[in-house]
């Protein structure tokens, strides 16, 4: 007795046509990754440029409102 293992051709066929599939799958995730990392670095810079306004605005109503109620 022989201890062969044989692969039926058919599901090899299928197996290989998943494999395939999950490898343009995986692919197109990384494209969508590195576009969403891409996204955030740019919004990185929005985001600290908005916050420092909004700190700026608030430092000079926080000095008007400290003028005006001389407190």
């Amino acid at each position: 007795m022989s201890n062969l293992v044989e692969i039926d051709p058919v599901k090899f066929g299928v197996t290989w046509q998943k494999v395939e599939a999950m490898e343009y799958e995986v692919a197109e995730l990384r494209k969508d990754v590195k576009q969403l990392l891409a996204l955030a670095e740019r919004s990185k810079g929005g985001l600290w440029a908005g916050m420092a306004i909004v700190s700026a605005v608030s430092a000079f109503v926080g000095f008007i409102s400290h003028y005006i109620t001389g407190k």
